[in-house]
C-alpha cells in the first residue's frame, strides 16, 4: 500500500497546468465614415450626452521607460484629452443634443459616457467605452483599437514661431475609433422606440429633481426588477412649484457645466501641439526598436553594417529626447500656468467655489441642493 501512496503522489506533481487562455486582441476599427444627420433630428432623438474624464491602465514599464514626471503628465492630460476628441465628434454628427465632457457622472444627462484608455503609444490606439442612459439601460460596452501610419503625423514636430501649429489642418490619427463610437450609439438608439427615448428624457428631469429632493420625487420613478430600467411612474402637474424651481436649478447647473466644458476645452486646445509631439516622438520610438530588433550585426564589416547605422539612430534619438523633453515642458507650461488656473479663478469669483473643477464641481453640486432647500421653505 505504501508503493501505491508513492505513485499517486507522484503522478500528481509531474501534472502539468492547465493551459493559459490566451487574450484575444481587439479588433481594430478600420476605416470609418461618421454618421452625420443630414436634417434636423425630431427633439426626442437630441439626447444630452455627459463624457466622463477618462480612466487609464497604467503600464510600469511604459512609466519607468519614458521617465516619471513626463509619463505622469501626458497620461493626466490624456483622460482629459481623448473625451474631448469624442466629444468633438458626437457634436460633428449632428446626432445629439448638447455634449459635454464632465469630471464626474452628473444627474442631469440623459446619455452618460465613460471610458478607459488601455493602450495609448502612438502607434496604436485602445480604449474601453461604456454608455448607459438615465434609465439604467446600457447602450454600449465595447472595446475599440486603431494602429496609426507614418503618414499620420507631420514631417516635422518642433513647433516654432516659422513652423507654428496650426489646428485647423491637423488631423486626428485615430479619429477612426470616435467615429465608430458614434455610429455604434446611433446605432443602438435606432432600436429604440420613440417612447423609450421620450421615457429616458423625462427620467433625465426626474432623477436631477430627486438628487435636489429625494423626498419629493423619488416615488415618480419605479424600477423594473428583471432588467433594471428605470420608468415614470408618474409626472409633476405642470404647475407644481417645486418642479418648477427644479427646472429653474437644472438650468442655472447647465449653464455651470458648460464653464466645466470650456475648462476641458482650452485644455484640449493648449494640449494638441505637446500631445501631438510626444504621439511622433512614441511612434519614431516604436518603429526603431522593431528596426532594432530584426537586425543582423556584421562584426567582420561593423562600420558599413547596419548595427552600426542603428548604434547612430539611437544617439539621434537620444539627442532627439532631450529636445523632446525640453519642447514638451515649453508647448505644455501654457495650459499648466496659465488658461486652467484662469478658469478655475473665474468659477472662484463668480461663483465662490474653490480647488481643482473635480472639487468646485461637487461644490457647486452642494451650493445647488442647499439652496433648493431654502428656497423650498418660502412660501410661494
Amino acid at each position: 500500500m505504501f508503493k501505491c501512496l508513492i505513485i499517486v503522489t507522484l503522478v500528481t506533481c509531474t501534472t502539468p497546468p492547465p493551459p493559459e487562455t490566451a487574450i484575444s486582441p481587439i479588433p481594430e476599427v478600420g476605416v470609418v465614415k461618421l454618421d452625420i444627420a443630414t436634417s434636423d433630428l425630431e427633439k426626442h432623438l437630441l439626447l444630452e450626452i455627459g463624457i466622463k474624464v477618462f480612466e487609464i491602465e497604467i503600464d510600469e514599464e511604459e512609466a519607468l521607460e519614458f521617465g516619471e514626471w513626463i509619463f505622469a503628465e501626458i497620461r493626466e492630460n490624456e483622460t482629459y484629452y481623448l473625451p474631448y476628441i469624442l466629444r468633438n465628434t458626437l457634436l460633428a454628427s449632428n446626432q445629439w443634443g448638447p455634449i459635454r465632457v464632465l469630471p464626474t457622472e452628473d444627474p442631469s444627462m440623459d446619455l452618460t459616457v465613460s471610458g478607459k484608455v488601455l493602450t495609448s503609444d502612438g502607434e496604436r490606439l485602445a480604449i474601453q467605452v461604456t454608455v448607459a442612459d438615465s434609465s439604467g439601460r446600457v447602450w454600449l460596452e465595447k472595446k475599440y483599437a486603431d494602429q496609426s501610419l507614418i503618414t499620420d503625423y507631420p514631417e516635422s514636430t518642433r513647433y516654432t514661431p516659422g513652423n507654428p501649429f496650426v489646428q485647423a489642418s491637423f488631423l486626428e490619427p485615430f479619429q477612426d475609433i470616435y467615429n465608430q463610437v458614434n455610429n455604434d450609439l446611433v446605432e443602438f438608439r435606432g432600436s429604440l422606440t420613440k417612447e423609450d427615448l421620450i421615457n429616458i428624457k423625462y427620467v433625465s428631469q426626474l432623477i436631477y429633481a430627486k438628487d435636489l429632493s429625494p423626498s419629493s420625487f423619488a416615488h415618480m420613478l419605479i424600477e423594473d426588477e428583471k432588467s433594471g430600467v428605470l420608468t415614470v411612474a408618474t409626472l409633476p402637474a405642470e404647475d407644481d412649484p417645486q418642479f418648477t424651481r427644479v427646472q429653474d436649478m437644472r438650468l442655472r447647473h447647465h449653464f455651470f457645466i458648460d464653464t466645466v466644458d470650456d475648462y476641458y476645452k482650452a485644455l484640449y486646445e493648449e494640449m494638441q501641439a505637446p500631445y501631438l509631439v510626444w504621439r511622433k516622438y512614441s511612434y519614431d520610438k516604436i518603429v526603431e526598436e522593431n528596426i532594432a530588433e530584426s537586425e543582423i550585426y556584421d562584426f567582420n564589416n561593423y562600420g558599413k553594417s547596419r548595427g552600426y547605422l542603428s548604434l547612430t539612430q539611437r544617439y539621434d534619438r537620444f539627442r532627439w529626447s532631450k529636445i523632446f523633453e525640453t519642447e514638451y515642458r515649453d508647448l505644455s507650461v501654457g495650459f499648466n500656468n496659465e488658461i486652467a488656473p484662469a478658469i478655475l479663478e473665474l468659477n472662484e469669483e463668480v461663483h465662490g467655489l474653490s480647488g481643482t473643477m473635480e472639487e468646485q464641481y461637487i461644490q457647486w453640486r452642494r451650493i445647488l441642493q442647499q439652496l433648493f432647500t431654502l428656497e423650498s421653505e418660502i412660501p410661494d
